[in-house]
């Protein structure tokens, strides 16, 4: 009698195992189920030379961007230019850049649903959407002008991506052998925009600013004068110019390093770090599932005069230009701003499943510092920049010009946002060994602005 009882409490645990097992398994092929029938060794779905063979991609205007012909090939938009700017965003043919709609978005390209599989009843694959307009990739892809970098704009308060663009790139029609060591496609299939970081230089100024309006109460009754040198903790920050006396606004609007540097070493490591931390420039979004890279901000073992250059936004900040546009984002809106998404519709068989949440980050910044902080970057616009080169736009900005070392040029950055009611876009540039962030980066700015508030 006892063995029966031992043999069935042993049956009840294998049963209970057996069910969790089961239920796991449930879940797993509910929440993974897309990504296991899209996996590139599914002959249904991919043809022999590993090509998407289903689903069509296209722009938020309808252009079809990426299709399949009747051989099962892939095939591309007729504009060379175009596919070039797409790239990152639609994907290559073989599938080697992993954030690109042909790779991340391959379930919904496929008509997978939970309850069909990838063996839609409705057809061959669904038509993906994106938020992208072709026509200001195209302008961005222009005004970068063969250089490496990255540009994304964005609307702040419904999250469409409608800019992503990033280079060195090359025609997914006609693709190229790319040998080791060919600097020309030097991180080709990586996308600048949204897995790359940079040193930000002075677009960082922003998180220092924000940091010192709220925790130094004098800060506008202050003024500062730089010779352009400044010695902070015994190191020497230096400027490209001797900005004289001036307030904070003044210091802002040149940019002055030796102001800046001060500010972050009175505001501390701690305080700092906390800063930066609230911006979002230390997480990572998630594209429509497409994780973003995360910035950096390490102060350990860091001196006065080391806290000082990282207020600046050198030293060995990092940032990622898709956290930067949303941190943009969140001073235009008042603290807050809509996480970015690529994906607008799926059509065709079964309706998808949207869900509702994530769709805003937290509050990364109080609502009374976004407004002092946005006022300043217009600021700096009309005394810097020139307003004259963005028309017809409540324009708010920062550039950057970020030393990165060696015998390079420095990294030129352009960051902002239009305060435009019926043009709500954040915006970051950032062009690789560009030089002067007002002049490259805020060149390529004001092309791809001017094409989408102005049509040219």
């Amino acid at each position: 009698m006892k063995k029966i009882e031992k043999r069935t409490v042993v049956c009840l645990i294998l049963t209970l195992i057996l069910l969790l097992g089961v239920g796991l398994f449930v879940v797993r092929f509910f929440l993974n189920g897309g990504s296991w029938a899209s996996f590139a060794a599914n002959r249904h779905l991919y043809n022999s030379q590993g090509q998407l063979s289903v689903g069509r991609v296209l722009d938020r205007d309808g252009d079809v961007l990426s299709w399949v012909d009747e051989s099962g090939n892939r095939q591309y938009y007729a504009n060379q230019t175009v596919r070039m700017a797409t790239l990152h965003a639609v994907g290559d043919p073989n599938g080697a850049i992993g954030t690109s709609a042909l790779v991340a978005f391959a379930d919904q390209l496929s008509g997978y649903n939970f309850l069909t599989g990838a063996d839609n009843p409705f057809g061959q694959g669904n038509d993906l959407y994106l938020t992208l307009d072709a026509r200001l990739n195209y302008e961005a892809y222009q005004a970068l002008g063969g250089r490496r970098g990255a540009v994304g704009v964005y609307n702040y308060e419904t999250g469409e991506i409608l800019c992503m663009v990033s280079t060195p790139t090359f025609d997914p029609a006609d693709p190229p052998e790319i040998q080791d060591g060919d600097e020309r496609y030097e991180g080709v299939y990586v996308n600048r925009f949204l897995s790359s970081t940079f040193t930000p230089g002075s677009v960082f100024k922003t998180v220092t600013l924000t940091a010192a309006i709220e925790n130094l109460p004098d800060l506008f009754g202050r003024t500062f004068t730089c010779t352009g040198s400044t010695v902070v903790g015994g190191e020497t920050i230096t400027c490209p110019s001797a900005h004289g006396t001036m307030d904070i606004g003044g210091a802002f609007a040149n940019s002055c390093n030796g102001v800046f540097a001060q500010l972050a070493a009175e505001l501390g490591a701690d305080t700092m770090t906390k800063y930066v931390e609230q911006a979002g420039l230390l997480s990572r979004y998630s594209v429509d599932g497409i994780q973003t890279a995360q910035g950096s901000y390490d102060l350990t073992g860091a001196t006065q005069g080391q806290l000082g250059w990282s207020g600046v936004g050198q030293y060995n900040d990092l940032a990622n230009p898709c956290a930067m546009m949303v941190w943009m984002g969140a001073v235009a809106n008042g603290g807050k701003a809509a996480v970015p998404h690529l994906i607008q519709e799926v059509d065709g068989g079964l309706p998808q499943i949207s869900l509702p949440f994530g769709k805003e980050t937290g509050t990364l910044i109080q609502s009374d510092t976004a407004r002092t902080l946005a006022d300043m970057m217009a600021q700096n616009v009309v005394q810097t920049y020139g307003s004259g080169r963005f028309p017809n736009m409540d324009i708010c900005a920062k550039s950057g010009t970020a030393e990165v070392g060696g015998d390079k040029r420095p990294n030129a950055w352009f960051v902002g946002f239009l305060r435009n009611e019926d043009a709500p876009y954040a915006f970051a540039v950032v062009v690789e060994e560009g030089g002067s962030g007002a002049g490259a980066a805020g060149n390529v700015a004001a092309q791809v602005l001017n094409a989408l508030v102005n049509g040219y």
